[in-house]
């Protein structure tokens, strides 16, 4: 079973103890979350090409490791202040206990005033697009990273996987190509993770990187655009 660990901002965070990692920072889960995928991805990409979206091309974005929906219900809540029509798709092969989903907080920190909505993010079917307000459509998807297979439609990549010291197969290049494939040529990822062969990797693949500054308790993030097809 998770442990329930409350982070510096006051929001939960789940731990586990035999792999010894945490789903989100402990210096602050919607913290990271916020500055990472929020700041750093969606608000990045809408102030760089505001001409792209519209309501008949909404921005698609996909997540890789849906775990506790925070990046999911913070995306949620970004579409409908800035009125941005977004399709998301998140990729989870272990989702959480509905128990576990009980003692997360996030409602109460950054609330929609709809909030029964987080929770519609787990509850809802998989392998089916769920119409949640008149701006945010969502698909889950339970598979595992190395074997996702999309056609090149988004914009953005939430690349949120637990780290590579743990399982390193999902920050190989082979797992980043089948990620490029599916981007759209000036799409961007972010992810949390700087170390050198995540680094190396992503540019194997094709990526363009830009380290960035971190979130609190962490020195630096990583942002990666695709700058051509392949």
């Amino acid at each position: 079973m998770h442990q329930i660990i409350t982070t510096e901002d006051g929001s939960v965070t789940l731990y586990i103890p035999e792999l010894n990692e945490h789903y989100h920072s402990i210096h602050g889960a919607i913290q990271e979350s916020q500055h990472i995928f929020i700041a750093a991805a969606l608000d990045y990409f809408l102030d760089t090409y505001p001409e792209a979206i519209s309501t008949a091309h909404p921005l698609h974005i996909l997540e890789a490791g849906f775990g506790t929906g925070l990046n999911a219900w913070l995306t949620l809540i970004r579409a409908t202040e800035r009125q941005i029509p977004i399709c998301y798709h998140t990729i989870e092969k272990y989702p959480l206990a509905n128990s576990e989903l009980e003692a997360l907080n996030y409602t109460d920190y950054k609330s929609l005033g709809d909030n029964h909505l987080f929770h519609q993010l787990h509850e809802c079917s998989w392998e089916t697009e769920h119409v949640f307000t008149p701006h945010f459509k969502f698909c889950k998807h339970k598979e595992d990273f190395q074997h996702i297979d999309f056609p090149p439609q988004f914009d953005i990549v939430y690349f949120d996987a637990f780290n590579p010291n743990v399982q390193p197969h999902l920050w190989s290049t082979e797992v980043f190509e089948r990620f490029y494939k599916a981007m759209k040529t000036n799409g961007i990822l972010t992810t949390y993770c700087v170390k050198g062969i995540v680094k190396q990797a992503l540019r194997t693949v094709g990526f363009s990187i830009k380290r960035l500054p971190g979130p609190p308790g962490k020195r630096q993030m990583l942002r990666a655009t695709k700058t051509s097809s392949i």
